[in-house]
């Protein structure tokens, strides 16, 4: 059964909970803390991310630097930057932008979004390169061109690059085969239970430098804007925790890991944005890191009547 996580309190009165499952693992890999169903399969959605991009270096992609390969493993909101890295790694290997097979959208970020809807042609703003997706499709494109696999219907659970990315998730979570489902960007997703999701993230940050594993937490850590955007839960966790990797999913996912090797992952029932901060500081702290006030502000967001605070969100007091 799945527990109460985080909760809203507005002027006194708890107004609503969030409900899920959470666990903490300690440096060794075994479980600190355990919330409701963590063994069983969920879908993390991107935060799968960072192993999809480790499938890539394992199969001949090479970055030409750090953010290249952040930008692979990236949930990026559109921004002009996220955008140049995306059409330099297509324009690199010789893709246009209609090669990539995510959808259409517009940038999640509020004034690229503006800018794109104020220069839209014929009537059309939605790009693919503006899809939060888009970087790891164009290193997928440019996996499938070095291997010579073919570049089109790369998104089919049969194509060569999908066969190595369920290896590689399976190898990394050690996690058993079972039915997948299809994501947003219409990849196949690998289920995964909380608890190996913690401990691949535990594997990439622990693993020997220079090592693929390695080489993608770095660049995560190297440049969390660039994974995420603006005021994006995981740049402002990461900037706020030095050493962190960690990666949000859509539907409420979340994990990471510190340098030591203590891990965490969660999934939130009803997949709340607004449950995600006070949920991922909680178990950052319960992992011990350095708490700082920054983490302070970031674990209790404020709930506004107007422009006065009335309220918080916060955890759940004792379930941690």
């Amino acid at each position: 059964m799945n527990a109460d996580l985080v909760e809203v309190v507005r002027s006194g009165f708890r107004e609503c909970v969030h409900r899920g499952s959470a666990v903490v693992l300690r440096p060794d890999g075994e479980p600190l803390v355990g919330v409701g169903a963590v063994h069983g399969p969920i879908f993390p959605r991107s935060t799968n991310k960072p192993m999809q991009a480790l499938t890539l270096l394992r199969n001949g992609f090479e970055p030409v630097d750090s953010a290249e390969l952040a930008i692979s493993t990236a949930s990026h909101f559109g921004e002009s930057d996220h955008v140049d890295l995306v059409q330099r790694l297509l324009d690199r290997f010789g893709f246009t932008e209609d090669e990539l097979e995510c959808p259409p959208d517009l940038p999640f970020e509020e004034q690229a979004r503006a800018q794109a809807l104020a220069g839209r042609e014929r009537g059309k703003a939605a790009r693919r390169i503006f899809m939060n997706c888009s970087g790891k499709h164009a290193a997928m494109l440019a996996t499938c061109r070095i291997n010579g696999w073919p570049t089109t219907g790369y998104l089919d659970i049969a194509h060569p690059l999908q066969q190595a990315v369920l290896a590689t998730i399976t190898d990394v979570t050690g996690e058993p085969e079972s039915d997948l489902g299809i994501d947003g960007c219409g990849l196949p997703i690998v289920p995964v239970s909380l608890v190996n999701l913690a401990r691949a993230y535990a594997t990439l940050a622990t693993a020997p430098e220079n090592s693929p594993e390695r080489r993608v937490a770095d660049a995560i850590r190297a440049h969390p804007r660039v994974i995420s955007g603006t005021d994006g839960p995981d740049f402002r966790v990461m900037s706020a925790t030095p050493g962190l990797v960690c990666k949000i999913g859509a539907d409420g996912v979340h994990a990471g890991a510190l340098p030591d090797g203590s891990a965490f992952a969660y999934k939130i029932d009803d997949g709340s944005d607004r449950a995600r901060l006070p949920l991922t500081l909680a178990l950052l702290q319960r992992m011990g890191i350095e708490w700082t006030d920054e983490h302070s502000e970031l674990a209790a967001p404020a709930v506004l009547g107007g422009a006065a605070r009335v309220g918080v969100i916060r955890a759940v007091p004792g379930v941690f």
